[in-house]
């Protein structure tokens, strides 16, 4: 339980990492990383709701980081089941316009 009930959490707990993402070797791991934790700000009221019962808030953050890498995970595997079956879709239709100029032959 936090003495000061109104207070930013998850603020807090993301500006804890800025000396974390100052050490990493590239630019871009800086900016994917900041993104990364700037993207959890969507779910600040869970993990500053979170961090009112639990004196960990770093959990919660973490859980917010994998919950936003997992939704992207499945968007990203059914845009290529979706392109999988566009391309299976091609090659029928390939095959058939072959067998089309096939018969045309004879």
């Amino acid at each position: 339980m936090s003495l000061f009930p109104d207070e930013d959490i998850l603020t807090r707990e993301i500006e804890s990492w800025r000396g974390f993402i100052d050490k990493l070797p590239s630019d871009e791991d800086k900016i994917v990383f900041a993104k990364l934790l700037d993207d959890c700000y969507k779910y600040s009221l869970a993990i500053n709701n979170q961090a009112q019962e639990h004196p960990f808030p770093t959990e919660s953050l973490i859980l917010a980081l994998l919950l936003t890498q997992h939704k992207l995970i499945i968007h990203l595997k059914s845009m290529i089941q979706s392109k999988q079956t566009d391309n299976r879709l091609i090659h029928l239709g390939n095959q058939k316009k072959m067998y089309e100029f096939e018969d045309s032959e004879l």
